[in-house]
């Protein structure tokens, strides 16, 4: 496993490429989010997601949150966006509001679980828009700790969670922690909340 340092502010291209190159090629890459460490990988490539899983510990049933560079890549990564879901992503994108959308064929089923649905969102950090920038597609972002235990905030303990079992630690320092991005469907007129988080469900309402 290799570990790079990098700015949150202002991440070197050579870095970010280099990550991307390994996601590319089927690896995994622990890098920092707005929230907490995540890890990474291309949902394109079935044997990459099938190694977040093993990487994890993680139950198959359980789906895979994406992270995007911006809202075009979320278009690409959807089978379109409702007027509702492009209000509010432009709303509170980038930032920690994660919204539901159809999937895109080129997803591998496994990350939505078959249903057809997939979450995603765009932080509000420049390693990890610009990481998915660089892979050119929304990236896997799941918390980069064994399923069950607690997130983590530091790079020092997201290589002490996941070892040998990723690629690469791009370490931005210290993330915010505390509370994970809010879940929304917003495919319908009427947002849904599927799990509290960061942003309160009264704000998300005031924004429609």
């Amino acid at each position: 496993m290799e570990t790079l340092r990098v700015s949150s502010i202002d991440p070197a291209p050579a870095a970010l490429a280099h990550a991307a190159d390994i996601l590319l090629r089927g690896g995994l890459v622990v890098f920092p989010t707005d929230t907490l460490y995540g890890l990474a990988a291309d949902p394109r490539n079935a044997d990459a997601v099938s190694g977040v899983y093993r990487a994890k510990g993680r139950p198959p049933a359980q789906p895979l949150p994406l992270v995007a560079a911006d809202i075009r890549q979320v278009e690409a990564a959807a089978l379109g966006l409702s007027p509702l879901t492009r209000r509010l992503a432009a709303r509170f994108w980038p930032g920690p509001l994660t919204l539901i959308v159809d999937a895109a064929p080129s997803i591998v089923a496994a990350v939505h679980d078959g249903v057809g649905t997939v979450a995603v969102r765009v932080p509000d950090h420049a390693v990890a828009r610009g990481l998915a920038a660089r892979v050119g597609f929304p990236i896997v972002s799941t918390s980069a700790n064994l399923s069950g235990a607690p997130a983590v905030a530091t790079a020092d303990d997201a290589v002490q969670a996941m070892g040998d079992r990723v690629d690469l630690v791009l370490d931005g320092g210290p993330t915010t922690g505390g509370e994970p991005s809010t879940v929304v469907d917003a495919r319908t007129d009427v947002p849904r909340l599927l799990r509290a988080g960061a942003i309160p469900f009264p704000r998300v309402l005031e924004a429609v």
